[in-house]
């Protein structure tokens, strides 16, 4: 089964950007950041979430997000669903903070339970029948509203809704053009979703050869 390893933000500056996201969500998020100038207007078709337990931790994640330079489109509040908010990072990229819970129930931590990448699709149907075939296994999936795909061993959930639907989840209006500004890294090829976003295979680390018992490293091209 297929699973995403990477996130990877196009930005002006990824220096300033990795600064950015210690700061403000921690080291330890699977981003990757690439300096790309690409223009890019209006929304980008995609907002990430991450999921905490309990109100206190989304209050002090966004806390600290604001703090380094993030900016609201959606201030935190409870809600049907649960409690959270909406926030900009300062490269563009559109951040949810939520929580199913309404209630505290223990000391406030900045523990990140799951982060789930949402792609607002044209078609969701068409998008879910690629991501199939690359070989990610449905997890939930309502006709062409809504689908989740089971994360596997990666450290980010993907799903689907439509381009409109997402957009009014994340506040913001339904226009853009240009770049995505972001590509995904799994264990397929490269390749191009029905929506334009980039797929790239994911950087293994290489094998440890400095050991007597490591296989040898083969010179051929097969």
């Amino acid at each position: 089964m297929n699973s995403i390893d990477t996130l990877t933000l196009e930005v002006a500056d990824p220096a300033a950007a990795r600064d950015f996201y210690a700061r403000a969500f921690g080291p330890d998020l699977p981003l990757d950041f690439r300096a790309d100038p690409a223009p890019s207007d209006g929304f980008r078709g995609f907002h990430i979430s991450l999921t905490m337990a309990q109100p206190a931790d989304v209050d002090g994640l966004v806390a600290t997000a604001l703090d380094a330079g993030a900016t609201t489109i959606k201030p935190v509040t409870k809600s049907l669903w649960g409690y959270g908010g909406v926030l900009r990072a300062p490269d563009g990229a559109i951040w949810k903070v939520v929580s199913s819970s309404k209630k505290n129930t223990r000391p406030a931590s900045r523990e990140i339970e799951s982060i789930v990448l949402l792609i607002g699709a044209d078609d969701v149907a068409a998008s879910k029948r690629f991501y199939v075939e690359r070989g990610f296994g449905v997890a939930k999936s309502f006709g062409r509203k809504y689908v989740e795909f089971e994360s596997g061993a990666g450290a980010v959930t993907l799903g689907l809704l439509s381009r409109k639907a997402l957009a009014k989840d994340a506040g913001v209006a339904i226009e853009g053009s240009g770049s995505h500004r972001i590509v995904l890294s799994d264990g397929g090829p490269a390749a191009s979703d029905p929506d334009g976003f980039a797929w790239e295979p994911a950087q293994r680390q290489a094998p440890d050869t400095t050991s007597s018992n490591a296989a040898p490293i083969s010179s051929s091209n097969d």
